[in-house]
């Protein structure tokens, strides 16, 4: 059986190498994008796949936070569904996006936390149960959430077909993950020996979705690559700063503070591109593709800004 150590091991290499994997494949699909143009059917298999691994990392217990102490997951939970989806509309409206990157940076901001942010807390000194159980809640709720956010948001920009989007995301998010728990509670044993290995799962797997929507939109990346990146980098920065706030209001700890902010500033933009791509155009997902890169690029800083500071209070 994995050891815990080897568990957090791998998941801190995988975090910090996931930056560079994605640079990798982003670059890859711009400069090379003929052989992965016709691999656009197989986003939303991979965003299964990750899924049913963040399901196999789940246990029932994990759930048991949110009905002992509610108040910190369900003001995270609220910060994350109104933070993120109105920061997105703000800075579209501020930068004047075109409204494929305004329905792409909206529809990142509706999405649920992402799904390397439970390390980012750990890594931060943060609170790691509140962090799964954010996590967790965000995600189960993202079939509501996410479609009905992006319909009132992003609807002034382009037809949004929520409730499409709503069985979209039951059939890549919520079904996996309970998929997963389920093998996880009936073979425990088995699943404990590969949990070290699914962080680089989801690492290789949200790499690859990243290469296939950059190929579609390369054209996009290089005509409007610095847009799309300073949007990106005030979403994320503003998140984690209004996160943390929101921690600060609800009077949690400092270590409950910082996983406020993580998951409030970290995206499951893997799940915006494949959306956006579907619903939208590929072009509408370039926004998840340059937010998957930095957002884990910036938790991984802050993560080690915080972790040297430690906790003072």
């Amino acid at each position: 059986m994995a050891s815990a150590d080897t568990e957090t091991r791998n998941s801190y290499i995988a975090v910090l190498l996931f930056p560079v994997l994605i640079l990798a494949g982003g670059a890859l699909g711009a400069l090379m994008p003929g052989p992965f143009l016709p691999l656009s059917g197989l986003i939303n298999p991979m965003l299964m796949v990750i899924m049913f691994g963040m399901g196999l990392t789940l246990t029932f217990p994990d759930f048991a936070l949110v009905a002992k102490n509610p108040w910190p997951v369900a003001g995270g939970v609220l910060a994350q569904f109104l933070v993120m989806p109105l920061l997105g509309w703000a800075v579209a409206v501020v930068l004047q996006l075109d409204p494929m990157l305004a329905a792409g940076i909206i529809l990142v901001g509706c999405a649920p936390g992402g799904t390397a942010s439970n390390v980012v807390s750990y890594l931060a000194r943060g609170d790691i149960a509140l962090s799964v159980a954010m996590t967790s809640v965000s995600t189960l709720l993202a079939p509501i959430f996410t479609p009905l956010l992006t319909l009132w948001l992003a609807g002034q920009y382009l037809p949004v077909d929520a409730g499409s989007m709503a069985l979209s995301v039951v059939q890549i998010v919520l079904i996996p993950i309970i998929g997963g728990l389920v093998v996880r509670a009936l073979f425990q044993k088995l699943v404990q020996r590969l949990v070290p290995a699914l962080p680089w799962v989801s690492v290789l797997a949200i790499a690859f979705v990243v290469t296939i929507v950059v190929a579609a939109s390369a054209q996009t990346l290089f005509a409007a690559g610095w847009l799309v990146l300073l949007a990106v980098v005030i979403h994320n920065g503003l998140g984690l700063l209004l996160g943390y706030g929101i921690g600060r209001v609800l009077r949690l700890p400092e270590a409950s503070r910082r996983t406020v902010s993580v998951e409030v500033g970290m995206q499951n933009s893997g799940l915006a591109a494949g959306l956006a791509k579907q619903y939208f155009a590929p072009e509408a997902a370039l926004p998840g593709a340059v937010f998957s890169v930095w957002h884990n690029l910036s938790g991984a800083l802050v993560a080690a800004y915080w972790r040297r500071k430690g906790i003072t209070e």
